[in-house]
């Protein structure tokens, strides 16, 4: 007679007590929880705290409470859901090219065609990805956002403190960003500043668009928001060896407002768009790049320059990120 296999009962989850570091000192007492808590449902991390069963320093607490370094926070036993736990991993642990790192921060190359972070049909982006690869860090939290479609400079707290005090810099328009694109056409040496406001609005295909707004007669003029973007012409291509009948032109973009697809709209606005942006681009150029001798099959629009000052030391920083090799062989293909 075979017999019985026993299998040991799954323990039962323990209450657990968490110290607050500097990685979430500032941090309101619900997005921590949603942190350390992960997989469980919002409206239930809400229950446990209207509850009082998550303690700050053995006292009831509100969600909107903000943690202080040395904080003890009770985190009551949660019994997560069966498809949470099940549900696999799909993450793989990948680096990416460092420009600078210390305690506080880090800088990366992001390269073309990957999201910065999941979301919207994309599974896991550049901050989940670095989250598997280092296991151990305390805290990553993305500073800023970058288009899946462009390259360049990338920038990542490692710190909570790192990400209020440059994502405050970020608000203020106190950091230099410049981005190369590289455009269809002659740009005019004069026009050097594009002040278009631009509107966000949402497609019949469902997908999320912006277009100018240059008037005032414009009946959703009231809504658009000012974006400036300074233009300077680093380069002119006449690109015979790729098509004579073509001519290009290598932008730096300086942002002075960090309006969605800024750059992208505001270049197609004035009538030069970027090379292979498949959104606001000339799609009969980008197929013949795509199908030509050069396979060249991205947008090309890299951040290549970032100036900010360092959250801890207050020293004015300025990184740049090189061209990926892709783009770099096109210049040189482009020239005569």
């Amino acid at each position: 007679m075979p017999l019985a296999t026993l299998q040991a009962p799954t323990p039962a989850p323990a209450v657990r007590r968490v110290t607050v570091d500097d990685g979430s000192a500032g941090q309101r007492l619900d997005n921590f929880l949603l942190r350390e808590l992960k997989g469980v449902p919002k409206t239930h991390i809400y229950r446990l705290i209207r509850a009082g069963e998550v303690r700050v320093n053995k006292g009831r607490a509100q969600a909107d409470t903000r943690l202080v370094l040395g904080d003890e926070i009770r985190i009551p036993p949660v019994r997560l859901p069966e498809r949470v736990l099940s549900k696999p991993d799909y993450v793989p642990a990948r680096e990416f090219p460092i420009i600078f790192e210390d305690e506080h921060l880090l800088a990366i190359n992001k390269p073309a065609g990957v999201a910065v972070h999941g979301g919207s049909g994309v599974s896991f982006g550049v901050i989940e990805q670095m989250r598997q690869a280092r296991p151990d860090a305390k805290y990553l939290e993305l500073v800023h956002r970058l288009d899946k479609e462009t390259s360049g400079l990338l920038l990542i707290a490692k710190k909570r403190s790192a990400l209020i005090a440059l994502q405050e810099q970020f608000r203020e328009r106190e950091t230099g960003k410049t981005y190369a694109a590289l455009v269809l056409g002659d740009w005019a040496e004069n026009k050097k500043v594009l002040d278009v406001a631009l509107l966000k609005f949402i497609g019949s295909d469902g997908e999320r668009w912006v277009r100018a707004v240059e008037s005032s007669n414009d009946p959703q003029a009231d809504q658009a928001k000012r974006a400036i973007s300074l233009v300077k012409v680093a380069q002119r291509l006449t690109g015979r060896n790729v098509d004579p009948q073509s001519t290009f032109s290598l932008l730096d973009v300086t942002i002075k407002t960090g309006r969605t697809h800024q750059i992208r709209v505001h270049l197609a606005h004035a009538g030069h768009p970027i090379l292979g942006d498949p959104k606001y681009g000339d799609f009969e150029a980008n197929r013949a790049m795509a199908r030509g001798n050069l396979r060249f099959e991205r947008m090309f629009l890299h951040a290549k320059r970032l100036r900010f000052v360092h959250p801890a030391t207050a020293l004015e920083l300025e990184l740049q990120a090189p061209l990926p090799p892709e783009c770099e062989q096109l210049l040189l293909a482009l020239k005569d």
